[in-house]
């Protein structure tokens, strides 16, 4: 299902996506899959924020977050608050935005993952707009 649903969103049927999104995240809860939970989760966090749904976005990166907390999923985690950087920063939620961004950072640096310089160049990106608006 999950999968499934990230072909629709690809292809630019969001309103199956969501659907199947849903029915994903029913079958995960059903079998006890937290960690396809947090991710299914996420990409639905990621549609809403696409669809201008910014508080219904943040609410589920949000409890995607929780998720990834409690089984330790790091990689994960870094992922989420890099997403929720990106999206409070469009908002212009600077502060909040760089406290994401930096705990995703930082947790991609003890991972010695190749995507906090993506991260670094994306707080580059944040702090050249904070400066533009102030």
């Amino acid at each position: 299902m999950h999968q499934l649903a990230g072909i629709y969103a690809n292809q630019g049927e969001v309103e199956q996506a969501i659907a199947f999104y849903q029915e994903s995240l029913e079958l995960k809860e059903k079998i006890g899959d937290v960690q396809g939970k947090a991710a299914t989760l996420h990409q639905l966090a990621g549609i809403y924020a696409n669809r201008g749904e910014v508080e219904q976005a943040i609410a589920f990166y949000q409890e995607s977050l929780e998720l990834e907390e409690k089984i330790g999923n790091l990689q994960g985690k870094a992922a989420t608050f890099a997403m929720l950087g990106q999206l409070l920063a469009a908002q212009g939620y600077f502060d909040q935005a760089f406290n994401y961004l930096q705990q995703s950072l930082e947790i991609l640096q003890h991972l010695r993952s190749p995507d906090a310089e993506t991260v670094r160049e994306i707080i580059a990106i944040v702090q050249q707009m904070a400066g533009d608006r102030s």
